[in-house]
């Protein structure tokens, strides 16, 4: 149902710009904050899809082989943090963004 009710909300706001551009005072800035959030937004998501990946792969590994779970955990914590770091950089440069907004 949530899944249902956020294409229904990104249908709302791609096909009706007027609605999303609302508080838009002419000066085209409002497209910048609409494109900062939706930039955090596919961030988080895909890094949360890598993640869980990540994690699904490494516990499937140490079930098959639960004597090499020290070997294969320090791997994937470090490409957790890498995975993590993505989200991290879009997040800054959606601040960046916002900070543009003032002018």
């Amino acid at each position: 149902m949530r899944v249902l009710s956020f294409v229904f909300a990104l249908a709302v706001v791609a096909l009706a710009p007027e609605v999303a551009f609302a508080a838009d005072d002419g000066s085209g800035m409002g497209g910048i904050a609409i494109g900062a959030g939706l930039a955090i937004g596919v961030a988080v998501l895909g890094a949360g899809i890598g993640q869980g990946l990540a994690v699904q792969g490494t516990v499937q590994g140490i079930a098959r082989n639960p004597g090499a779970a020290g070997s294969i955990q320090t791997p994937m914590l470090i490409g957790l943090a890498f995975i993590e770091s993505l989200a991290l950089f879009a997040f800054v440069i959606a601040i960046f963004l916002q900070g543009s907004l003032g002018g």
